[in-house]
């Protein structure tokens, strides 16, 4: 199977050379083309030779279109090579900003799609007939998959790597890069804390702290409150202000990824995982991870582990 991918001025090195790890580890043939054929300039400074001049290009099984600053200026050549190729190729997949030049060559109009979430406000403005959803790290549709920032990249190349030749294979090149065998595509491309701002008074600062040290403990709103120093109105209120997000959101939130990064790193028992993320139950916490994920617990580690857990 071939693999193409675009390469053009401005390119985000790491887009080109993740997936094309991954593709070229799991034995696909691998091929890079640039209009003309002339080598490119990534946005680091780093200088690509392609392979072939992008007309020369052999027909792919996928296509792989990298983001970079070169996406924010015009790129006729590869958005007019997409727009007579891209419909008839069975899949094609953007890194990041690549997307945008998806959109311009029309391959995403009525699709869902996303691509780096400082961008995804600008994708939807500027492409109303795109479906931008700015949280999954990357999304399917169709022959068509969007992937956020450059390791959200490596995640997508891994998941097609896991579809054509299964999941040994996967978890062989995952094994090789020091990666988790993918994460899934629903995952959201912020953590609870990066999503969420940083309170300016610091009896507010020191209980998101504390909400992060102690998923575990009562974090209840009379109980923050107390740690705050003001009365449950009060700190709702002052919390809900400053961080953007009730403190009932944001305590959900810490836990679910709290009880990730345990099932990410440790084999052990899915009630452990729920007690330890102050979850109580592991029912709570399947609905907690079915609601949010789209997967249950134990399904979320089977993908990301490569020792299984018996549930």
């Amino acid at each position: 199977m071939t693999v193409l991918i675009l390469l053009f001025d401005g390119v985000q090195s790491l887009d080109v050379t993740g997936p094309l790890e991954v593709f070229a580890g799991a034995g696909y043939r691998v091929v890079t083309a640039s209009p003309g054929g002339t080598p490119v300039r990534t946005s680091s400074g780093l200088t690509l030779v392609p392979d072939l001049d992008l007309s020369a290009a052999p027909s792919p099984a996928t296509v792989i279109v990298p983001g970079g600053e070169g996406t924010r200026v015009e790129n006729p050549d590869v958005v007019a090579w997409l727009r007579r190729h891209g419909a008839s190729v069975p899949r094609v997949m953007s890194v990041c900003s690549g997307a945008f030049l998806l959109a311009e060559a029309g391959l995403l109009a009525g699709r869902r799609a996303t691509t780096h979430w400082q961008v995804c406000g600008t994708l939807a403005r500027r492409y109303p007939d795109v479906l931008v959803d700015p949280e999954p790290i990357f999304v399917r549709d169709g022959p068509i998959a969007t992937s956020a920032g450059v390791t959200a990249g490596i995640d997508l190349a891994l998941a097609l790597v896991e579809e054509d030749r299964g999941r040994d294979t996967a978890l062989l090149i995952a094994r090789h890069l020091v990666m988790f065998l993918r994460r899934p595509g629903n995952q959201t491309q912020f953590s609870a804390q990066l999503s969420a701002q940083v309170a300016s008074r610091p009896g507010l600062r020191e209980v998101q702290r504390w909400i992060a040290d102690n998923p575990a403990a009562d974090l209840s709103v009379p109980e923050l409150a107390r740690r705050a120093n003001l009365s449950p109105r009060q700190f709702a209120r002052a919390f809900t202000a400053e961080v953007g997000q009730s403190p009932g959101r944001y305590v959900d939130a810490t836990r679910l990824e709290t009880a990730r990064r345990l099932l990410e790193d440790t084999t052990g028992g899915v009630e452990q995982v729920a007690r330890s993320a102050g979850y109580g139950t592991a029912e709570a916490m399947r609905r907690a991870f079915v609601r949010v994920l789209g997967v249950t617990p134990s399904e979320y580690q089977r993908r990301l582990c490569p020792v299984p857990m018996e549930v």
